[in-house]
């Protein structure tokens, strides 16, 4: 059934109105859970198989059911007090006659009163008894960042032992679906082991959908569980339903427009006027040294310095207020102590200024919130957009602007860099000044009071001057907003993420499996890849990503070739190849015949190709262009050994010379290099990156790392 086929039917008034009834049944029961019949017609409603099944009052009514039915059945207890059945011994399988019937009745009552002596019992639960196939979980969680999720992976009483889930935004569409059946460790299984039978995935990624459109046509269903159910060649039935609800929840109110956004982030980050108040002509000032940067950065807007006694600072005129200035102000940069925030930003309002930089510490992070809630609605109440506070400030190097106390920057580029935290913010401007990375902004985001990840990529996604967003945090304000906002777009800029803490124990205390399974990070991890979101592993590898992945073109398909003057290295970088998603190229015959006329006897063609280390530099000439005009061959890996033929320096040139030469024939392919060899080498790879060719010394691994994000934005833009 297509996507729009499946909204149709779940959005049909009878549907909901059924489901509406019966949550409404519950909400006056004072509930937070529905019985398994409940969630058996909430299944019905929604078009999710479900087996057939009744509910009996007594023990002869549960044979008579049994009978109906035909052996074997499952029994379980049915109440509203005990949602975990199992553990109350509330579940019997594999019930084969009547007379077993009734005893497992009596057995399963019995149990839930030694269980919970005063639950409320409902009767017992006969359904039919689902054999063979694969067991899968399809369920649904609540995120305090997210939002609705769903979920899938391999089910039944081993599910929070094996922690085998993947997790997607709902709705889920028919496409992400697909994807969830392929994101889990197993997912072999579900194409069939050992002669097994594979899984029907159309109708396991039926459920996900109609699953992920329930919970988000009802927000309060805040858990859901189907679990086991069972995947056969024929179809997906679900054995089990189990849905908590909290009738309290409230679904996180919808973003600014993205209009609304881009107006005010254009007018804060490209400003004709700032103002900086708490401006100082002492030096060791915040206040001083945002007016310095400012002054000597060579930005060419108006600069009101805001003071309550000084004329003039710095040669500027100086004015006590905002709202003394006679000009409009644009953005306003505060260094003042935090407890003056407040009486500052309200004048800011009243000024109509449309952004706040607040780089005071002293709020949230120093416990005291109410402090920071204090300039959140004064912003709101006068539409003043807030960055920080607790920030560094932020540089936009287009316009020479740097409202910031930290050091200058003027190297110039495309990528725009921000973090959540200061000291990882001096890192990304002392890493990006030493390798001569060009920025066009390094933002500081700090508390993130208003301002956050998503009101950036709004601003980036336009901006000419930024082709590449990389972005630190710590947590997301809004996962759900920055998820849609990322995966619009890093279709046309990559967006590379390096999200802080993701060792850290995020199951929380949850009443179905689904909640127990979603540690934060895994949302995190999936949430982005369903974003088409590039994810950092390390600082190192946020700031070689935004450097490296721009310089690379992008590559017309997944064949990679490695060319390598060392067996060792060859090796290492094949394995880097796989860690990083990518495929080594399988060689044609007629290829590999073509390499070897170019190499030693003793060499290795194949891929990867291992010209050996005392090769001239001729070898490299002949092999790499070889490389670079087939067109089977979509990228190439470069291992070079420091020999004494060549030196790296000439290996350098001769490199460029290639790839220049190659360009004006109309070829562009992606080109690493891996430099192994004494401190000569470093040069070789300065030289080669700033050439166009991203180059390491010492490492097998960062090289390939650059590449696969360059694959992994390339395929999740649909470029491949």
């Amino acid at each position: 059934m297509s996507p729009s086929n499946l909204a149709k039917q779940v959005a049909e008034p009878s549907a909901k109105d059924t489901v509406r009834k019966i949550l409404d049944a519950v909400k006056a029961d004072k509930r937070t859970s529905l019985t398994a019949p409940e969630g058996k017609l909430v299944c019905d409603a929604y078009g999710i198989p479900v087996p057939g099944e009744g509910v009996a009052k007594s023990a002869a009514e549960a044979a008579k059911m049994a009978d109906g039915m035909g052996y074997p059945v499952v029994m379980k207890i049915v109440s509203p007090d005990i949602l975990h059945k199992t553990e109350a011994g509330g579940v019997i399988v594999g019930v084969k006659t009547a007379e077993d019937a009734q005893k497992a009745y009596d057995t399963i009552l019995a149990n839930a009163k030694k269980y919970k002596a005063d639950a409320k019992i409902e009767g017992i639960q006969v359904q039919q008894m689902l054999m063979g196939g694969t067991e899968v979980i399809i369920g649904s969680i609540t995120d305090g960042s997210f939002g609705k999720l769903v979920a899938f992976g391999l089910g039944g009483v081993l599910v929070e032992v094996l922690k085998d889930v993947t997790f997607r935004l709902a709705p889920a569409t028919n496409d992400d679906a697909m994807s969830m059946l392929d994101g889990i460790q197993a997912a072999e299984m579900l194409k069939g082991v050992r002669g097994g039978d594979p899984a029907n995935r159309e109708a396991l990624a039926d459920i996900i959908v109609k699953v992920s459109q329930l919970v988000s046509d009802f927000p309060e269903m805040v858990e859901l569980d189907l679990n086991p159910v069972f995947a056969t060649k024929k179809d997906a039935i679900a054995a089990d339903v189990r849905i908590v609800v909290d009738f309290d929840y409230k679904p996180r109110p919808a973003p600014r427009s993205n209009a609304e956004i881009v107006t005010a982030m254009n007018r804060i980050m490209m400003p004709k006027a700032v103002a900086v108040i708490g401006a100082s002509a002492e030096d060791g000032k915040i206040g001083n040294s945002v007016m310095k940067n400012l002054i000597n950065g060579g930005y060419k807007g108006e600069i009101y310095p805001i003071h309550p006694k000084a004329t003039e600072i710095m040669g500027r005129k100086a004015y006590k207020s905002v709202k003394d200035v006679p000009g409009v102000i644009d953005t306003a940069v505060f260094a003042i102590p935090a407890k003056f925030v407040a009486g500052a930003l309200i004048e800011c309002g009243e000024k109509q200024i449309p952004g706040a930089v607040l780089i005071p510490s002293g709020f949230a992070e120093a416990n005291e919130p109410a402090l920071q809630e204090e300039i959140v609605e004064i912003g709101k109440k006068y539409n003043v957009r807030l960055m920080g506070p607790n920030i560094y400030g932020f540089y936009y190097t287009p316009a020479n602007l740097c409202a910031t106390f930290c050091t200058a920057y003027d190297v110039k580029g495309s990528a725009a860099l921000s973090s959540q935290s200061g000291g990882i913010g001096m890192a990304i401007i002392g890493f990006s000044r030493s390798a001569k990375m060009g920025v066009s902004a390094i933002v500081g985001l700090g508390n993130k009071s208003d301002i956050d990840e998503d009101d950036l990529l709004a601003f980036f996604e336009q901006d000419p001057n930024t082709t590449i967003i990389a972005q630190h945090c710590e947590d997301l304000k809004d996962g759900r907003a920055f998820a849609e906002a990322a995966k619009r777009v890093s279709k046309i800029k990559p967006v590379v993420v390096l999200k802080a803490g993701r060792t850290s124990a995020g199951a929380k205390a949850a009443s179905s499996h689904t909640g127990a399974l979603a540690g934060n990070d895994k949302i995190y991890e999936d949430v982005l890849k369903q974003s088409g979101v590039i994810r950092a592993r390390s600082l190192r590898q946020l700031l070689e990503f935004a450097r490296g992945i721009p310089v690379l073109p992008t590559p017309k398909g997944e064949n990679v070739l490695i060319i390598t003057g060392a067996g060792g290295s060859g090796v290492l970088l094949s394995d880097a190849v796989v860690d990083n998603g990518m495929s080594l190229m399988a060689m044609p015959a007629d290829l590999d015949a073509a390499f070897r006329k170019f190499i030693p006897p003793f060499g290795a063609a194949g891929n990867p190709v291992d010209i050996t280390g005392g090769e001239p530099p001729i070898t490299y000439v002949n092999t790499v262009k070889l490389g670079l005009t087939d067109e089977r061959v979509h990228a190439l890996i470069l291992g070079y050994c420091h020999t004494i033929v060549p030196p790296p320096m000439v290996f350098a040139r001769t490199m460029v010379e290639i790839k220049n030469e190659m360009k004006k024939l109309g070829i562009e392919k992606p080109m690493v290099a891996s430099l192994a060899g004494d401190v000569e080498v470093e040069e070789a790879a300065e030289y080669l990156y700033h050439n166009g060719i991203p180059a390491y010394a010492y490492s097998t691994e960062l090289p390939v790392e650059v590449l696969g994000a360059k694959y992994k934005w390339a395929r999740g833009a649909g470029l491949l």
